[in-house]
C-alpha cells in the first residue's frame, strides 16, 4: 500500500510525493511521481538521482515537469538509499543515507536493508504498475551522476527499459574514487559483485545492446576524470554499442546543467517509447 503525501498542480499534470514499507529495503521509502493529465497508458521514464540526493532534488530542481507535461509522460523518481534511525550510516556522504548506488549490499550491516538493485528494478516497478495507469511495456530509465551509472547498469541488465540515457555518470565503481568506500562496505571488494554494477565491464560482457545510449556531461565538471566516461565511450566503440555523446563546454556537475539539456533527454526517450 502507497501514501500519498504530497500533491501539487505543475503544468498539465500533478506532481506527487508517496511513501511505502519496502520489501527490499526493509524501511518506509518515498519515491516521487510525475502524472500528465493524459496518463493512461502513458509513456514512463525512471530518473535515479545522484549521491546525497533524495526524490526530492530532482523533482525540485531540474525543472522536468515543463518537459513531462509538453510530451505526456509519466516520471518517477525514487530515493537514492534506505533512510531511518535503524538504518546503518556513515559520516562519509559517499556511504550510507543518500549513498546507496543502485545495488545489493552483500556485507553486514548493509546487506539487510541496502537492497537498491532490487527496490529500482522490481519492487518499484511493480508498485508503479499496480497503482497507477501508465504504459508496462514502454518504459525508459535515466539518471545523475550515481543515478547516470546506476540507470545504465540497471538498463544493460533488464528487459524492462526500453531507453538509457544519463548525465555525468559514474562508469566505472571498479575505479571510481566516488565508489571506494563502497567497493569495500557493501561489497568486500569481491570484483566477481563489483563488475555487476559497473557499466563499462557491462558493455564489454556485451549483456544488453540498445539501439542507442544517450551520455551528457560538462567539460567543466569538477569530477569529470573520476567519471570514466572517455573510457566508456571507447568501451561502446569496441563493441559497436552506439552512443550519442554530448560534452558541453562551461557547464558543471549540478543541477544548472541538468536543466539546461533535461529536455533533450525527455525528447530522446519519447522517440523511442513512443
Amino acid at each position: 500500500m502507497i501514501e500519498l503525501i504530497e500533491k501539487h498542480r505543475s503544468f498539465n499534470g500533478f506532481q506527487e510525493i508517496y511513501k511505502h514499507e519496502s520489501n527490499s529495503n526493509k524501511c518506509t521509502m518515498q519515491f516521487a511521481v510525475y502524472q500528465p493529465d493524459e496518463n493512461i497508458k502513458a509513456p514512463v521514464i525512471y530518473f535515479l538521482s545522484g549521491i546525497t540526493c533524495t526524490e526530492q532534488n530532482f523533482v525540485q530542481k531540474s525543472g522536468f515537469q515543463k518537459y513531462a507535461s509538453k510530451y505526456k509522460v509519466a516520471v518517477v523518481v525514487p530515493d537514492t538509499s534506505p533512510r531511518g534511525n535503524t538504518i546503518p550510516n556513515d559520516n562519509d556522504v559517499k556511504l550510507g543515507h543518500g549513498a546507496g548506488f543502485y545495488l545489493n549490499a552483500t556485507q553486514e550491516p548493509w546487506s539487510f536493508n541496502y537492497n537498491m538493485y532490487d527496490y529500482i528494478t522490481k519492487e518499484l516497478p511493480q508498485i508503479i504498475n499496480g497503482n497507477f495507469k501508465f504504459s508496462n511495456s514502454n518504459v525508459g530509465i535515466f539518471g545523475h551522476s550515481m543515478g547516470g551509472g546506476g540507470a545504465i547498469q540497471c538498463a544493460l541488465k533488464n528487459k524492462l527499459y526500453k531507453s538509457v540515457s544519463a548525465f555525468s555518470p559514474i562508469c566505472s565503481i571498479s575505479q571510481s574514487k566516488f565508489a571506494a568506500k563502497v567497493r569495500i562496505n557493501y561489497l568486500d571488494n569481491e570484483q566477481e559483485y563489483i563488475n555487476l554494477y559497473d557499466p563499462i565491464y557491462l558493455i564489454e560482457k556485451k549483456e544488453r545492446k540498445f539501439s542507442q545510449i544517450k551520455i551528457d556531461v560538462g567539460l567543466e565538471d569538477e569530477y569529470l576524470e573520476d567519471l570514466y566516461i572517455n573510457d566508456f565511450e571507447k568501451a561502446c566503440q569496441k563493441f559497436n554499442q552506439k552512443l550519442i555523446i554530448g560534452k558541453h563546454k562551461g557547464f558543471d556537475h549540478g543541477y544548472y546543467f541538468i536543466q539546461s539539456f533535461i529536455e533533450d533527454h525527455i525528447k530522446f526517450h519519447i522517440s523511442i517509447l513512443n
